[in-house]
């Protein structure tokens, strides 16, 4: 495969959404243990994390990538912390209109309040748009969302016509307790629990929940977005089709994947899995993604490459996954520019 090259091609646009940084409220007050680990362990990743300028610009123009979508790392945050994080990325946004987008963060031990930032941040309030919200797949303390409390927040997604990107978090202290093993290293127990294993089958019981709770029967038009080629479900659907076909939903799970929720690839450089989501999902829900800082955007152009040339799509659904089913989705309109660099817009004004 030849060696991708570093200048941007205006012709092909490229959108990443599951790109992430850590605000100054969280690093100022929180104390999740987890987080404290990562920092440690990769401190090279935890700089980029904090950082919202030429780095990361470095990053995205190496892999080719027209606009990045960013939202916050895992860990909750309060009320007031979320906003003071969401007013930082939407500055951050207002300096590189044409390369940056937001994802709120949500304060999801509240949900009315977490409902309140998202208008705040999606409505156009704040002179700029988010074009949804990125949330952890449970609180610290291990709440997941299938109560109706959080009907709130699924009704103010739906009438901002918003998705909401339900991401991996840490294991709570109850899961920790549950799987930990003695006869294991605490990182190989942190790394089996979290991004080795443990976190993407989380999300995927979140999911599950979600539908048995009938979400998606109450909220038919609700968009939901999960990483890491569909976090362990694809590989799993005929099975959960079958299961679930007993619970006596109004919507199938089958309907319920093909209608409400959309996959990206989100760091994971391997082909085999994406075969298996070509098979039983629809090509219009799966975008690329990368997963920055804890992979490269560089890498991810590598892939998109070894995608192409191994015939498995067409180039239609190869565009597609690059940038035009997430222009879609968030309604961000890709254009070229005369001087042969590429701008990414929002579709709809601040005030609409």
């Amino acid at each position: 495969m030849s060696s991708p090259t570093l200048s941007p091609d205006p012709s092909r646009p490229i959108i990443t959404l599951e790109e992430h940084f850590i605000s100054r409220a969280a690093l100022e007050s929180q104390s999740n243990p987890h987080n404290e680990s990562l920092k440690a362990i990769l401190p090279g990743v935890w700089d980029k994390l904090a950082e919202l300028g030429p780095q990361r610009i470095a990053d995205i123009d190496a892999g080719q990538v027209t606009m990045q979508v960013i939202s916050h790392g895992p860990g909750d945050l309060s009320s007031a912390q979320c906003r003071e994080c969401n007013d930082q990325l939407a500055n951050a946004v207002r300096s590189q209109p044409g390369r940056f987008a937001g994802f709120a963060e949500l304060p999801m031990r509240e949900p009315q309040e977490a409902a309140r930032e998202l208008r705040r941040m999606c409505s156009g309030e704040k002179g700029i748009k988010f074009v949804g919200a990125l949330v952890d797949s449970h609180t610290e303390d291990g709440l997941y969302y299938d109560g109706p409390e959080f009907d709130v927040l699924w009704e103010e997604a739906i009438r901002l016509d918003v998705p909401i990107y339900i991401h991996p978090t840490w294991p709570s202290e109850q899961l920790s307790t549950a799987y930990h093993s003695t006869h294991l290293s605490t990182k190989i127990n942190s790394a089996i629990l979290a991004f080795g294993f443990g976190w993407h089958s989380d999300v995927a019981m979140h999911i599950l929940r979600l539908y048995a709770a009938d979400v998606f029967d109450r909220f038919p038009k609700l968009k939901i977005i999960i990483g890491h080629m569909g976090e362990m479900i694809p590989y799993m659907i005929q099975r959960i089709e079958r299961v679930s076909s007993r619970w006596g939903k109004e919507r199938s799970f089958r309907e319920v994947w093909d209608t409400n929720f959309w996959i990206t690839t989100s760091g994971n450089w391997a082909l085999d899995p994406l075969a298996c989501i070509l098979r039983n999902t629809k090509h219009d829900r799966i975008m690329y993604s990368v997963d920055y800082p804890f992979a490269k955007s560089l890498n991810g152009l590598k892939w998109l490459e070894e995608l192409e040339e191994s015939g498995m799509v067409t180039e239609e659904e190869l565009e597609g996954i690059r940038w035009k089913n997430a222009a879609e989705l968030l309604r961000l309109n890709v254009m070229p520019v005369a001087h042969g660099a590429q701008v990414a817009v929002l579709s709809s004004s601040p005030s609409s």
